[in-house]
């Protein structure tokens, strides 16, 4: 079932990478940016109400609640920069350096929440790694 939503998120990620560049012609970045971020909180926020779970805030620990925290911050950095790259950049240029984030998650995945190396992980990120040089030379 994983595959599916990891199947569905790329998809929808594409679609915003897309839809993004077509919507900041002529308009800040950041400003772009504090729109889709409001679109995307209402979202998931209506999504939390609809599907009931609005009550299990009060079960958040303090370590998830600092570590979700950073985890926003890095995301709204993200998206500040990636919508910066996008308005100055071809996104067929764009798109690949930013999913490049795949093979540093990787290693970040390696070296933080100690997953198991393996010789597959090794060589489809030296493939993402080469993908990645090749379409932005």
């Amino acid at each position: 079932m994983w595959v599916i939503f990891a199947f569905l998120s790329a998809i929808f990620a594409a679609l915003t990478s897309i839809l993004a560049k077509i919507g900041i012609q002529g308009i800040n970045s950041n400003l772009a940016t504090a729109i889709r971020t409001i679109v995307v909180l209402i979202m998931a926020w209506a999504v939390v109400f609809i599907s009931g779970k609005q009550h299990e805030i009060s079960g958040i620990t303090q370590k998830s609640l600092v570590f979700l925290i950073l985890s926003g911050i890095a995301t709204g950095l993200s998206w500040l920069c990636y919508f910066r790259a996008l308005q100055i950049g071809e996104a067929s240029k764009v798109i690949p350096v930013d999913k490049f984030s795949l093979v540093i998650g990787m290693i970040l995945a390696f070296i933080i929440l100690k997953e198991t190396l393996t010789i597959k992980t090794i060589i489809g990120g030296a493939l993402i790694t080469l993908g990645t040089f090749v379409l932005i030379l």
